[in-house]
Formats: structure tokens, sequence, C-alpha cells
């Protein structure tokens, strides 16, 4: 068994229900891109992989940051532009991201696109081109 799913096919550091913060650069890195850049990337990168994109959380609240799921210990691999920001394991601190749960309330965060087995990730390459592009 992959240590990394649960028996149902759900990755294991996604909660059953409501939401849960989950340590980034452990199960996964994270870029976290703010309000309507976010979004504009989001929806570059789901029309771009036809609406396959890997897993993509936003925020509903405050600054409605959006994060997007890569490998762990791959996103400090790029030089992100201003409004994006990596997420991971590092000297500097521990970062955390608000995860939910796949179905039921889990207000204030919701997913954009959902992980799914073929595409447990959104590829980090792909991402870093489209912030690119949306910023330009």
């Amino acid at each position: 068994m992959n240590p990394r799913n649960s028996p149902n096919g759900v990755p294991s550091w996604i909660p059953a229900s409501g939401h849960a913060l989950r340590h980034a650069g452990i199960h996964f890195d994270a870029v976290r891109v703010t309000g309507v850049l976010g979004e504009e990337v989001a929806y570059r990168l789901m029309e771009f992989t036809d609406f396959r994109a890997g897993p993509i959380v936003r925020e509903l609240t405050g600054e409605q940051n959006v994060y997007f799921l890569l490998p762990p210990q791959t996103a400090a691999a790029y030089a992100w532009p201003a409004g994006a920001r990596a997420l991971s394991r590092s000297g500097r601190g521990a970062a955390f991201v608000g995860i939910p749960a796949l179905d039921g309330l889990t207000w204030p965060l919701d997913w954009r696109s959902r992980p799914t087995a073929d595409v447990p990730f959104v590829e980090p390459g792909l991402l870093h081109e489209m912030v690119g592009r949306a910023v330009r």
C-alpha cells in the first residue's frame, strides 16, 4: 500500500471532514498566489491542462489566496515572481497550508481543482510558466 494514500484512495493529507492545516514540504510543497492573480493563474492552468491541473486550494475570505500544491521539495527550484511565494520546508521557518476535505462543509476553503490518481500534484514547471504569463 502507498503510505501517501488512505485505503479509500484519498491522499492521507486530505482531512475526512472540514479542513486542517498541513505542513508544507512534507506531503506537498505549495505556491501561494494572491487574489485575482491567483484566480487568473488557476484558470490558465486548468484551461491548458483540459481541467486536469492537480490540486488547487482557494481561500474564500481575506486576501483570497490560491494555493497550488506541488510534489514535495520542488517549489524552491524556481524563482517565483512578485505575487507568488513558494511554501516548503526550510530553515527559515515552517509554512502551513489549509486543506479542505473533498466533500461537506469546508468554508472558508474549497477546491478549485482536486487531486486525482492521474494528477496528484500540479506540475511545477508548467505552473511557473503560467505565473510568468499572468504577471506580464
